[in-house]
C-alpha cells in the first residue's frame, strides 16, 4: 500500500509505518549521541526503573527513550492505540511503541508495552506486573525510580462509575476569537470557540487533571512498588498571555490547575516526590486546530531557530532529566531540583525569554499572506505535523509499497 498524508481540517486521518519507525530510531540516535560513553553504569540516582503513562508520542514517547537509551533503565510503558491491518494505518503510536520495543530489545533493555486505557483499574494491575517482570528481566528490585505522567486523551471513564467524560478546548465566561494560520496553505484567518458550560469545564478536569495521576500512584504503593525515594513527573504549558483565553485560562488550564493540586497532595501523602514540568510549545496532532496556537508556534519557532534555541520534544526532555531531575546534586537529593517560585520544573525558559517573547509577539504584528513564509517558520509547523504522523520524514520514500499491518 503506497501512503500519503490524509488531512481534514487541519487533522491527519493516517499514518507511515516506515515513516514513525525512523523517527523513533532518530530520537535514539539523538539520545546516545547526548549520552556520550552511555556505556557505562549509570551514575547514583539516575533512574533504573521508569513507568511511562502515555508512552507513544510526544513528550511521553521521549520521556521513555530518554530514561532506556540513556540511562539504560527498564521501562513500562501504557498507551491506548489502534493496530494496523492489511488494509488500513494504525495510530502513529502503535508504530512508535513497536519501533520502541524493537530498538529495545536490540539493545538488551528490559522494556514491556501494554495497550489498553490507563484509566482502567485493570491496566494498573496489569502494569504492576509488567514492572516486576521488567525489574527481574534487569536484575534490580521491583522499585519504581520515576513515574512520567503524559496523558493526553479527549475521554476518559471513571473506573468507579462507568461514566464516561469529554475533554473539550473551549474558553471560560466568554467566547473566544484568534487569528489562525492554515500551516497547508498558509492563509491566515479568524477562528472562534464558544464558551465553555460547567458542565465541559468540570468534565475537562475528570479527564485531564490530576486524579488518574493520584490513582496511579495509590494503585502503586498498593502494590508496593513505590519508595519514598520514587520521583513522578506531569507536564504542563503555560505560555504566553495572548493564548491564556483559549489555554491557560481555559478549561485545559483549569484541568491544568487540578494536575498542580494533585502534584501537592502526592507530596503531601509521601509516597512519591511529585513535579510538574512547564515545557515548550511545541507542534502535536491537536495543536494544528486550536485557534491562535498555530500563528504563535510558527512565529515562535522562526525566531528560536534563528537564535538558535530550538527544541523538539527529545531534545526537551534530555534537558529535563540532566539539567533538573538528574543533575549532580539533583540526582541525589530532590529538594535540590531547581524549581520557580511555585514548584514546578520551567524547560519553557528559552520560550519564554523576554527578548524571544518580544521578537515572537513583533512578527504577529506584522505577518501577512505575502510574508508568512519569510516572517514565521510554517514550513517547519507543517513538517514537524506531518513528522508525528510518520510523513515527510527525511529518507523515506513515500512511493514505496508498505505493509500497514506491521513494520
Amino acid at each position: 500500500m503506497i501512503l500519503k498524508p490524509m488531512i481534514r481540517n487541519n487533522i491527519c486521518i493516517n499514518s507511515h509505518p516506515a515513516g514513525c519507525v525512523r523517527v523513533v530510531k532518530n530520537q535514539i540516535g539523538h539520545v546516545k549521541k547526548s549520552f556520550a560513553g552511555g556505556d557505562d553504569p549509570a551514575p547514583a540516582g539516575t533512574p533504573r526503573l521508569v513507568l511511562v503513562l502515555g508512552c507513544s508520542t510526544g513528550y511521553g514517547l521521549a520521556s521513555r527513550i530518554a530514561a532506556a537509551f540513556g540511562y539504560g533503565a527498564a521501562t513500562v510503558g501504557v498507551s491506548f492505540e489502534k493496530p494496523g491491518s492489511a488494509t488500513k494505518p494504525g495510530t502513529p503510536g502503535w508504530y512508535n511503541n513497536l519501533a520502541f520495543d524493537r530498538e529495545a530489545a536490540a539493545a538488551a533493555l528490559a522494556a514491556k508495552t501494554l495497550d489498553g486505557d490507563a484509566f482502567s483499574d485493570g491496566i494498573k494491575t496489569e502494569a504492576a506486573g509488567a514492572l516486576r517482570e521488567a525489574a527481574a528481566a534487569a536484575g534490580i528490585p521491583p522499585k519504581l525510580d520515576l513515574i512520567v505522567y503524559s496523558l493526553a486523551s479527549p475521554v476518559r471513564t471513571d473506573p468507579k462509575t462507568g461514566i464516561m467524560y469529554r475533554s473539550v478546548i473551549k474558553p471560560i465566561g466568554k467566547a473566544y476569537s484568534g487569528a489562525t494560520l492554515d500551516m497547508m496553505t498558509g492563509k491566515i484567518g479568524a477562528a472562534s470557540v464558544e464558551k465553555a458550560t460547567e458542565e465541559e469545564i468540570a468534565n475537562t478536569i475528570k479527564v485531564m487533571g490530576g486524579e488518574d495521576w493520584e490513582l496511579w500512584i495509590r494503585a502503586l504503593d498498593a502494590e508496593g512498588l513505590l519508595t519514598p525515594s520514587t520521583r513522578t513527573v506531569a507536564y504542563t504549558y503555560l505560555g504566553p498571555e495572548l493564548s491564556w483565553e483559549i489555554y491557560k485560562n481555559g478549561t485545559i488550564g483549569r484541568a491544568k490547575q487540578d494536575l498542580e493540586r494533585a502534584a501537592a497532595a502526592i507530596n503531601q501523602s509521601g509516597k512519591a516526590r511529585a513535579w510538574i514540568s512547564v515545557n515548550k510549545a511545541l507542534v502535536t496532532r491537536a495543536s494544528a486546530v486550536i485557534p491562535i496556537i498555530p500563528f504563535y508556534v510558527s512565529c515562535l519557532f522562526k525566531v528560536m531557530k534563528e537564535r538558535g534555541l530550538h527544541e523538539g520534544c527529545i531534545e526537551q526532555i534530555l534537558r529535563l532529566y540532566k539539567d533538573r531531575l538528574y543533575t549532580g546534586e539533583s540526582a541525589l537529593d530532590p529538594a535540590k531540583v531547581p524549581v520557580d517560585g511555585d514548584g514546578r520544573i520551567r524547560i519553557d525558559d528559552r520560550e519564554m525569554r523576554e527578548d524571544v517573547q518580544k521578537e515572537t509577539l513583533d512578527r504577529m504584528d506584522k505577518v501577512t499572506e505575502e510574508n508568512v513564509r519569510d516572517l514565521t517558520d510554517v514550513e517547519g509547523f507543517k513538517h514537524d505535523f506531518l513528522e508525528a504522523h510518520g510523513f515527510d520524514v527525511e529518507g523515506i520514500n513515500y512511493e514505496d509499497d508498505v505493509d500497514p499491518s506491521g513494520i
